[in-house]
C-alpha cells in the first residue's frame, strides 16, 4: 500500500507516523526463514543481513511485515548514507559495521498464516505493537492517535525528518494500491527521475560528470525532458554513476524535445537508470527548479517514474491579522487568527509552513539566512 500526497487531514479517525527516508521492504518470516522484497519485488534479503534477527524477536511466530530500511547519520535517517548499502548485493562485514541499517516496521500484514490486510489499520497496528519487535536493528516506530497532526508535523520538522504520514484508523491494507487513506505530508519535495544523458564537468569535475539530464513519464505515457541536475553529488557517487552510465551509452537522444543548450554537448544513455532529486517546485514548462541529487534507486522500475502529482492545498483557514515580508517579497510571515488562537505561518514561493510560534518562525528564517528584524510591513 502506497501513500498519496495531500494536505494534513484534520478531525478524528487518523493516526500519524513520522516518514522515514529509506527503502521500503515487505518481509516475510516463515518457519525461521526470511524473505525481504523491495517495492518493485526484487529480493533484497541478502543485501540486509541485519533482518536476520527477526525470527528471534518473533519467538517462532510467522509474520508478514511492512516497513522501511534506513541508515542513520547521528539520530537522523540519511538517504545519502544508505546509498552505500543499496547497490551491494552481499555486503561485507566491514561495510555492515560502517553503515548499519535499521528496519522500522510500521504494519503487520499477516500473522501465523492469517491474512490481516482486510483488518483496520488500528487493529493491525495494535497487533504489531504486541509483538515486541525491539532489537539491535529492528524498531516499531511511534504512532500518534490523539495528537494534532500539525504538532506531529512540527516535531518531524524539528527532528530533521522527511515528513509525516497520516493513516486512517479504519482503513484496510490495499496491497500495491496508492490510497489517500494513507496521506503523506512531506517537508522536502522529492521526485524520482530517469537519467537520459550527462554533460561533462569542468574545473574540479573535469574528466567526470558535470550534470545529469533527466526525464519523467507524463500522463500520456510519454517520456519527457525534466531538466538537469548538477549538485548534490559526492565523489564516490560520481564514480559509481560514471561506471553505470558507461554501460548504457547510446549515440542518439532517447527522447525528443531536449533543448539545444543541453543536446549539443550531451552524452546520451538508455533511460534505465533511476534516481531521486530534491527540488523546490516545477517550472511552467515542466522542468525541475533547483534540483539536488539524492541518489540512485534500485527499488523502482523505469515505467513507474512519473511526475508526482501536486497535493491539493487545504482551504485557507483563519483570518490574516498582520503580515511582514522581506523587501524583495520572497519571504512572507503572516499572523493568523483562528477562533481564539493566534499563530504564524511562513510563505516562500509555493511552500507554506503553518501553525508556528514566533520563536519557530525566527529559527526557520535564520536557517534560511533571513533575519526576522529585516522584514517590513506587508499587506494583510
Amino acid at each position: 500500500m502506497l501513500a498519496a500526497a495531500g494536505p494534513l487531514p484534520g478531525g478524528p479517525g487518523w493516526a500519524f507516523e513520522f516518514k522515514y527516508d529509506g527503502v521500503r521492504a515487505i518481509t516475510e518470516v516463515c518457519g525461521g526463514r526470511i524473505e525481504a522484497r523491495s517495492r518493485n519485488l526484487n529480493d533484497i534479503t541478502a543485501s540486509y543481513p541485519e533482518l536476520g534477527e527477526l525470527p528471534g524477536l518473533l519467538n517462532g511466530r510467522d509474520a508478514i511485515l511492512d516497513g522501511e530500511i534506513v541508515a542513520l547519520e547521528g539520530d537522523r535517517p540519511s538517504f545519502a548514507l544508505l546509498q552505500q548499502r543499496m547497490h551491494v548485493d552481499t555486503p561485507s562485514q566491514a561495510l555492515i559495521g560502517a553503515v548499519p541499517v535499521l528496519y522500522y516496521v510500521f504494519d503487520l500484514l499477516g500473522l501465523d498464516g492469517e491474512d490481516l490486510t482486510p483488518q483496520p489499520y488500528a487493529t493491525r497496528r495494535d497487533l504489531l505493537s504486541g509483538l515486541g519487535l525491539v532489537g539491535a536493528h529492528v524498531r516499531v516506530p511511534a504512532r500518534f492517535t490523539e495528537a494534532d497532526g500539525r504538532t506531529v508535523l512540527r516535531a518531524a520538522e524539528l527532528a530533521g525528518l522527511e515528513g509525516v504520514v497520516a493513516k486512517r484508523l479504519a482503513s484496510p491494507y490495499r496491497t500495491g494500491k496508492r490510497s489517500s487513506d494513507w496521506t503523506k505530508i512531506p517537508l522536502v519535495k522529492t521526485q524520482e527521475v530517469l537519467v537520459i544523458g550527462w554533460k561533462a564537468g569542468s574545473g574540479r569535475r573535469s574528466g567526470t560528470i558535470g550534470s545529469l539530464l533527466l526525464a519523467v513519464y507524463d500522463n500520456a505515457d510519454r517520456l519527457v525532458f525534466a531538466g538537469h541536475v548538477g549538485t548534490g553529488f559526492s565523489d564516490s557517487a560520481l564514480r559509481h554513476l560514471q561506471t553505470e552510465l558507461a554501460a548504457l551509452s547510446r549515440r542518439t537522444p532517447p527522447i525528443e524535445g531536449v533543448p539545444r543548450e543541453y543536446a549539443r554537448v550531451a552524452h546520451w544513455v538508455e533511460p534505465a537508470l533511476i534516481g531521486e532529486v530534491a527540488f523546490r517546485n516545477w517550472t511552467p514548462d515542466g522542468r525541475l527548479r533547483h534540483p539536488s541529487w539524492r541518489g540512485l534507486r534500485t527499488d523502482r522500475s523505469p515505467a513507474s517514474i512519473r511526475r508526482a502529482p501536486e497535493p491539493v492545498p487545504p482551504p485557507s483557514q483563519g483570518t490574516v491579522i498582520g503580515a511582514m515580508q522581506t523587501p524583495d517579497g520572497r519571504w512572507r510571515v503572516e499572523a493568523v487568527r483562528r477562533g481564539r488562537q493566534d499563530f504564524y505561518r511562513i510563505i516562500h514561493g509555493d511552500n507554506v509552513i503553518d501553525g508556528l510560534a514566533i520563536a519557530t518562525v525566527e529559527r526557520l528564517l535564520g536557517e534560511a539566512g533571513v533575519n526576522l528584524g529585516d522584514l517590513i510591513e506587508g499587506a494583510a
